[in-house]
């Protein structure tokens, strides 16, 4: 499983919800450098950037709600990722 793959190498919901926010800044940020910097070639490649950069965020929206689901599975929702390896290490 992906989610659970992903949860173990230290992934955990509120990094994907963060990236996501992130994102859309992002998207903002890149439209406004692309109308700036090629300024010759005009609006729509300036709109594509920021429409490729701005897919990103519904992607990482949904792998949060998925990681944020198997957290709760898990029971690990709340806990920090240095008390999961605490446990980890405890266990193994």
């Amino acid at each position: 499983m992906i989610i659970k793959r992903l949860h173990d190498m230290g992934l955990r919901s509120e990094h994907a919800y963060t990236a996501a926010i992130a994102s859309v800044g992002l998207s903002v940020a890149t439209w406004a450098t692309s109308l700036k910097v090629e300024p010759g070639i005009g609006l729509d490649r300036a709109d594509r950037w920021g429409i490729f950069v701005g897919e990103w965020a519904p992607t990482l929206f949904g792998l949060g709600v998925a990681l944020s689901h198997y957290e709760q599975q898990e029971g690990t929702l709340t806990a920090s990722v240095h008390e999961l390896r605490e446990q980890k290490q405890q266990a193994g």
